[in-house]
């Protein structure tokens, strides 16, 4: 019987990461954060009054096992001077499969079924829901992309109103054997999971241990000049008694052009490996040379990574 893994995120970070897992006999469930409201997923959250369909729709094509024509047609985006302009198709079908079926879990669902999921999607509540974010200055933004367009360092994030969370979510996280938060964007894709009491009590109860697998580089705004272990430190404040158990952490150098050109285009730097304060902080560490360019940006190796975690489990 597959170990069962139980990875919480959003955004690209948690699609790249569940292209890697799907390779390895494991049991997935992909639990992901509903609070972006920008571009395409915005509109239709307004207009449908629905929680947000974009990053869901990554991991469906990242966990699909169908031709790639169809991850093309579900991330096709229409450019028309008509309401269409903007728009993924992905996102269109399940705005539908969700006023069809009556709530998105069950959209997702039937969505899967067709494209033959290896793993299952669902998303983290049914609630339209906002995210907020304290500035260092003070300053209180509503709406996560306008957190991400503010250029202000964060203080905290939480929720305008705490949302319900999906049963299947509390299950999956009570029957799993690892725990995975993935990369990506710390404040508005990672930790949106966290703030919610439900989510932090099943993590509590939950025997599997927590692991997190750092990001490369650095964020302008959210994790300037952050190292490996102040991105586990950040997690375990919104942590409930249950802390992070397990680090990924990549020890591969950048290459210096790689550096300058993220620095200059993106303000952003690579994420330092201090081992030695995770090691007094007693975490298991997990570090390989992750870095993979062959894309021409900077991202993790999501074949080593995956097995690294599926090793780690056998």
């Amino acid at each position: 019987m597959n170990k069962k893994v139980v990875v919480l995120g959003g955004g690209h970070g948690l699609s790249v990461l569940l292209k890697g897992l799907k390779q390895f006999p494991l049991d997935i469930t992909a639990i992901v954060s509903v609070c972006d409201d920008g571009k395409s997923t915005g509109r239709l959250r307004e207009e449908f009054n629905i929680p947000a369909v974009g990053d869901i729709r990554r991991v469906i094509v990242s966990l699909s096992e169908t031709e790639p024509l169809f991850e093309e047609l579900l991330n096709y985006r229409f450019e028309t001077n008509s309401d269409l302009n903007g728009h993924a198709l992905g996102n269109l079908l399940l705005t539908a499969l969700t006023n069809i079926t009556g709530n998105m879990s069950e959209g997702i669902q039937s969505l899967s079924k067709v494209l033959n999921l290896k793993g299952k999607v669902l998303p983290l509540t049914e609630d339209n829901v906002v995210l907020m974010a304290k500035m260092t200055d003070g300053t209180i933004i509503e709406g996560e992309h306008n957190i991400t367009m503010a250029h202000k360092v964060i203080e905290k994030v939480y929720y305008k109103k705490e949302p319900k969370i999906v049963p299947e979510v509390l299950e999956s996280i009570q029957e799993a054997d690892l725990i995975l938060l993935s990369m990506g964007s710390l404040f508005t894709s990672i930790l949106p999971n966290l703030l919610c009491n439900e989510i932090l009590s099943a993590l509590d109860q939950c025997k599997a241990p927590i692991l997190y697998i750092s990001n490369l580089m650095t964020q302008p705004g959210e994790t300037d000049s952050y190292t490996v272990s102040d991105h586990v430190c950040l997690l375990n404040q919104y942590l409930g008694k249950k802390k992070v158990q397990i680090v990924v952490a990549n020890n591969g150098d950048v290459k210096k052009e790689s550096i300058e050109k993220y620095a200059v285009l993106e303000q952003k730097d690579p994420v330092i490996f201090d081992k030695e304060k995770l090691n007094a902080m007693g975490l298991k560490i997990i570090e390989d040379n992750f870095i993979d360019t062959t894309s021409g940006v900077i991202r993790h190796n999501v074949i080593k990574l995956a097995f690294h975690i599926f090793s780690l489990l056998m």
